[in-house]
């Protein structure tokens, strides 16, 4: 059966010597790249463990993407965990994952070993693996689970999910189809492999037979460097970075793509980019940790309808529903629900470590995003359910007032909540990171927004708070604003 690293072999037989993974320590070509995965899953086919899930706390580099690849081949379940987590946070997680064996470095094994039995340190682990012979070992089902990551419920807690084989091998076809990508590329993942953006760029590169390039951590210095001294085609970027990358000024015409996911780029720095990297193509893509790929959106799509996600990709249905759970019509908002190979396995259980799915009997699954289509097919996103303000029996989507209060020059980031109102019930409150005034951002809300979506409190913050992933951390912030509300 097909895994996700089933092409290495393949890949060696066609450009042994080919490097697979460039980074500033290290280079690795395909016959290398291919033993030390082998070797690795060898090692732990060694180990008698009931459950086979391995954590890995080490930093962005070859050792990490070994251990993963290695883990993958093995039909072992992976769990990439943050070195920056503070010890509360790595507990909640262990604490859902349970992994049989976890990887970290030297120096953080003292403090690692407090928290969770069966600790290894990664320096100890090289020579038992190197001892490993290079044949492939048994043979793996693709439908068994291979990767647990975290995101984060509705009240902020962490909730772990799960995927099987199958769901990124489907998912790989879309950088074929939809990034138009090959053996060919060289590939930047400037970011954390701990994030399931970059470890997807990462090990889809090495699957299709391109050229990777890894940064220890994210340097908008570094990673312009890079662009411009080795032969990156393609690169994957979330917004944050992008705002980071326009601070350098400067001009790159060499011929790139550049792959983002997150929260949606703003058409500021959208026209900033094409101004600075005057020769790439920009993807951008709708999905979810639980999804996948659902929708893409190119760079002429997007100038022809700056505010949609795009269409589906390769092989992906959607459908919206209305609130009597009816197929909606086109441009009416509904729940959107989406169907394809690509969709998780389901939520690890707490307490049973059973993996709970969200699937209907049709196969079709949300994540409690809102939105509608138009009459050619592309997909709007209005708001997330979890975010809905209700005023006074009104829904408002804190996305769409969101929008209008980034697009002001001098709004770095937005945070918009809903904050209680006796009369209301809840009030439009934003959470403002830049430097507009009140006054100006008042003004703009009110040339493009009804007057009941206008914020009535405002909030003025240094910078607004993210999650690891650098997404609006709204529970925190909400968090924040009762708190200061309320006087504690």
């Amino acid at each position: 059966m097909a895994t996700i690293t089933k092409t290495y072999s393949q890949h060696v037989s066609d450009f042994p010597e080919k490097i697979a993974i460039y980074t500033k320590k290290e280079n690795i070509t395909y016959r290398n790249w291919y033993e030390r995965v082998t070797k690795t899953a060898n090692w732990l086919d060694s180990f008698d463990c009931s459950t086979n899930t391995l954590g890995i706390l080490l930093p962005n580099g070859i050792h990490f993407l070994q251990l993963f690849t290695g883990a993958s081949t093995a039909g072992w379940i992976c769990v990439p965990l943050d070195l920056r987590w503070k010890e509360s946070e790595l507990q909640k997680r262990l604490a859902l994952s349970k992994p049989s064996i976890l990887i970290t470095t030297k120096d953080k094994y003292p403090m690692i070993k407090e928290l969770y039995q069966n600790v290894l340190i990664w320096e100890d682990c090289l020579e038992g693996i190197s001892n490993q012979p290079v044949e492939q070992g048994r043979i793996i089902d693709t439908d068994l689970p291979f990767y647990i990551g975290f995101t984060s419920g509705s009240t902020g807690e962490p909730k772990a999910f799960i995927r099987g084989q199958h769901s990124w091998i489907n998912s790989f076809d879309c950088n074929r189809f939809d990034f138009l990508m090959n053996e060919k590329d060289h590939v930047l993942i400037p970011g954390l492999l701990i994030h399931s953006h970059f470890l997807y760029g990462a090990i889809s590169t090495l699957f299709l037979g391109g050229t990777l390039y890894l940064l220890e951590k994210f340097s908008s210095l570094q990673a312009l460097t890079s662009i411009q001294t080795q032969p990156i085609s393609v690169v994957y970027v979330v917004p944050t970075m992008i705002e980071a990358v326009l601070k350098e000024k400067c001009k790159i015409g060499k011929k790139l793509k550049l792959i983002s996911s997150g929260a949606k780029w703003e058409a500021h720095s959208k026209t900033k980019i094409r101004d600075m990297f005057y020769h790439s193509t920009m993807y951008e893509y709708y999905g979810a940790s639980e999804l996948s790929f659902v929708t893409v959106l190119s760079d002429r799509e997007n100038k022809q309808r700056p505010g949609s996600v795009g269409k589906p990709c390769y092989s992906v249905e959607i459908q919206i529903r209305n609130s009597n759970h009816e197929l909606a019509k086109v441009n009416e908002v509904g729940k959107i629900f989406v169907r394809s190979k690509m969709i998780f396995m389901g939520y690890v259980s707490n307490d049973t470590q059973m993996i709970r799915s969200t699937r209907d009997k049709e196969g079709w699954i949300t994540v409690d995003d809102m939105g509608f289509v138009d009459n050619e097919g592309f997909l709007y996103i209005v708001g997330r359910e979890k975010n809905m303000i209700l005023y006074g029996g009104i829904n408002i989507y804190a996305e769409e007032v969101e929008a209008v209060l980034t697009s002001h020059p001098d709004v770095h980031a937005a945070a918009v909540i809903g904050t209680y109102d006796k009369y209301w019930g809840q009030i439009v409150t934003a959470v403002i990171e830049g430097n507009a005034s009140k006054m100006e951002l008042r003004k703009l809300c009110k040339m493009i927004l009804a007057s009941y979506k206008i914020p009535r409190k405002w909030h003025f913050m240094k910078e607004i708070p993210l999650t690891t992933s650098g997404k609006i951390a709204r529970p925190k912030i909400q968090e924040m604003i009762e708190s200061k509300v309320n006087g504690h």
